[in-house]
């Protein structure tokens, strides 16, 4: 047990971190808006925690510890929950609220232990919740441990006037992260060990561990049946199942005393939670701080969801270790369920680690994924499983070209260019002769094509079984103005390093002579797709945005601002840009139903909120008008304390009010709003702070 204030006292002398949520009853006392705000830690080698806010589970992703067993993939959910009650003057008080299916008809228990719940609030992104118990009020807070399968949940009698009894009873489970369990007679081997428990599923399963630094631990194996899980019945998915209560954890504590339950792989962990807290506050007081000293070319202090923001950037970068390197660094596409894509992470790297002021960790991933550089092309995806990265993108490539001119022009390290460019070489040649998936340059045209019956490689990559929902085959407008600006970006290389550049300036240019080709006079604004197995494809999405939002635009002035024009009436939405025009024959305004069902409009119409920091950063080219720009990115501000608290949602409905679906927390969502602020907020300077 930490004692009188020991906790507490560990990281008061340190500035308060900022927070994006702050709630009292008004929130937590309303169970349908408690439960439906989430809270994300993670742990930097792909392992993580998240709930509601309400702490009931409503989704199989939610869990205390689910770790990466083999980082950052392995993804497997140890420890579901911590049931908390407490004994406090005679009353007895539930601190856990929870669902229970009963043959497709759940409800809430009226009791819940979100009754009790006084406020909620971030301290940076550790969730924080005050129950308050007659006099009595307790803290909880959970974090987890940088480099490790380890989660710490810390229980603070705060205030009371006789000694409060906490029983918590662990939950566990040991399955993939993607499944849900039954589990019928499953017997697991709960033993007692030094300060707690030990759980092994199953032999040859990985060993973990529920431990205390005060409380008493009492083995137990009870399966509770029937958890409800509202949100997987949403996308029509299995929406019940089991967890194991492995072991109650029993403490006695006095106004002032704090009590650890610390989830772990390691035998060895570490149970004194101040030290670990304390540890936890100065690594994202560091992270502020590098931000800090990047930003100060523009306004300082920035408002308290930026600062969140640069937080919540952090949660996606994790360790990918390599044979040559066990340090390599790659992104984690989206919370809960994404893992790392090659697309993903080359558009989400600049706003997550340039314009929070670690180029070193730019470098890094760059390095990594150039390590898998085949035929000229990033991977798309890597999986779960860990097997071989699958080659199926066109545009993943061409945003690493993107991604490394941010780098060079963040850090100015010539060597660290001169080092890639063979790489980057490689991937024109590729690119010119021909690579998989009939990716090649017109020879008539200098364009970049790119496709093939059954096989998506732009970001628009939805399926239903074997129906490509948008194939886009030919030439996608977005492709080709990324294809333009890679050219002048090696032209740059190249003179950077003393190397001919003229080829690459050549071929540069008659992609933006070609590139009038996209231009569709009738609509005032560009095809989206030229040359497709029906021509062109005339239907308006937001893919044309590039065109005006890459460095280099190959659109003439009059023609960027059409296209900022029409994504605006047609496409803008709060939180970003629909996927596919209001009014269009296949525009579908919601996301919702099961997998077929939501494959099916997932970029028919679908708002991306990651879309939004290009439309400002374009808004800003045509209009000059930092301060407008700046307006278009305030709605994250307010969505930043619903869904996931502190986090950008991948995608939102269609039509108002723009539900947010999908991952509750998305890389590129959240890079693209921190990097457009950035830029915009440079551009306005900093005497308009």
């Amino acid at each position: 047990m930490s004692g009188p204030g020991d906790f507490r006292a560990s990281f008061a002398h340190l500035p308060p971190l900022p927070g994006a949520a702050d709630f009292g009853r008004e929130i937590m006392g309303d169970a349908a808006a408690a439960e439906s705000r989430e809270w994300l830690v993670t742990n930097g080698i792909g392992g993580f925690a998240c709930g509601t806010l309400a702490g009931n589970v409503t989704r199989r992703y939610h869990g205390l510890l689910v770790a990466a067993l083999h980082p950052p993939v392995g993804r497997t959910l140890l420890v579901s929950h911590v049931d908390a009650t407490a004994d406090y003057d005679g009353q007895h008080y539930p601190l856990t609220t929870q669902r229970w299916w009963n043959a497709g008809h759940p409800s809430l228990v009226p009791e819940g232990g979100h009754r009790h719940i006084e406020r909620f609030h971030q301290e940076g992104t550790t969730p924080v919740w005050t129950f308050a118990l007659a006099d009595a009020q307790i803290e909880k807070r959970v974090w987890m441990q940088q480099g490790e399968n380890t989660t710490y949940i810390v229980f603070t009698f705060a205030r009371g006037s006789r000694p409060l009894r906490l029983a918590l009873k662990a939950l566990v489970n040991y399955r993939d992260y993607h499944s849900s369990t039954h589990a019928g007679h499953w017997w697991m081997n709960v033993e007692p060990v030094a300060q707690g428990l030990r759980v092994t599923a199953f032999d040859g399963a990985t060993p973990f561990y529920l431990l205390s630094d005060g409380a008493a631990a009492e083995p137990a194996h009870d399966w509770y049946r029937d958890f409800d899980l509202p949100a997987e019945r949403e996308r029509g998915l299995d929406d019940h199942e089991d967890h194991l209560h492995a072991g109650t954890f029993r403490a006695t504590l006095a106004p002032g005393d704090s009590v650890a339950i610390v989830l772990t792989t390691r035998p060895d962990a570490a149970l004194d939670p101040g030290p670990a807290y304390a540890n936890r506050f100065e690594e994202q007081h560091a992270l502020l701080g590098q931000w800090r000293a990047a930003a100060a070319a523009h306004a300082d202090p920035a408002p308290e969801w930026i600062r969140s923001l640069v937080l919540a950037a952090d949660q996606f970068i994790a360790l990918r270790p390599l044979a040559n390197n066990p340090q390599a660094k790659t992104v984690l596409a989206g919370f809960p369920w994404f893992v790392d894509w090659g697309r993903d992470t080359m558009i989400a790297l600049p706003g997550l680690t340039l314009s929070t002021g670690r180029p070193e960790i730019a470098r890094s991933i760059l390095r990594t994924f150039a390590s898998f550089v085949d035929r000229g092309m990033l991977p798309n995806c890597f999986t779960d499983a860990g097997t071989d990265p699958e080659y199926n993108t066109a545009d993943a490539t061409l945003w690493f070209f993107e991604a490394a001119r941010q780098c060079h022009a963040a850090a100015r390290d010539d060597a660290f260019i001169e080092e890639l460019f063979p790489v980057l070489q490689e991937i024109v040649e590729h690119h010119q002769r021909g690579t998989r998936h009939n990716i090649h340059v017109d020879a008539a045209d200098g364009l970049l094509h790119a496709g093939a019956p059954g096989v998506q490689l732009t970001w628009m990559d939805a399926r239903v079984g074997e129906r490509v929902i948008t194939p886009r085959i030919g030439k996608p407008v977005e492709i080709n103005a990324l294809w333009y600006n890679a050219l002048l970006t090696m032209a740059h290389f190249a003179r950077a390093l003393k190397r001919p550049a003229a080829t690459y300036e050549s071929m540069a240019e008659r992609v933006r002579a070609s590139f009038q080709r996209y231009w569709n006079a009738a609509e005032g604004c560009c095809f989206d797709v030229l040359d497709g197995p029906t021509g062109n494809e005339a239907a308006i999405r937001p893919n044309q945005i590039f065109a005006v939002s890459l460095p280099q635009s190959p659109l003439r002035p009059v023609q960027q601002a059409a296209v900022v024009e029409t994504c605006a009436r047609r496409l803008l939405a709060s939180f970003g840009l629909r996927s596919l025009a209001a009014g269009e024959p296949d525009y579908a305004g919601r996301y919702e139903g099961g997998p077929a069902q939501r494959d099916s409009v997932y970029h028919q119409g679908t708002v991306w909120g990651w879309l939004l920091g290009p439309f400002a950063l374009a808004w800003m080219r045509v209009y000059h008008d930092p301060e407008g720009a700046l307006t278009l990115l305030e709605p994250m501000k307010h969505h930043l304390q619903s869904a996931c608290v502190g986090s950008i949602s991948e995608i939102f409905d269609g039509d108002p009010p723009f539900a947010p679906r999908g991952c509750f927390a998305q890389a590129w969502s959240v890079s693209e709003t921190l990097r457009a602020w950035t830029e915009i907020s440079r551009a306005r300077g900093p005497e308009k702070s």
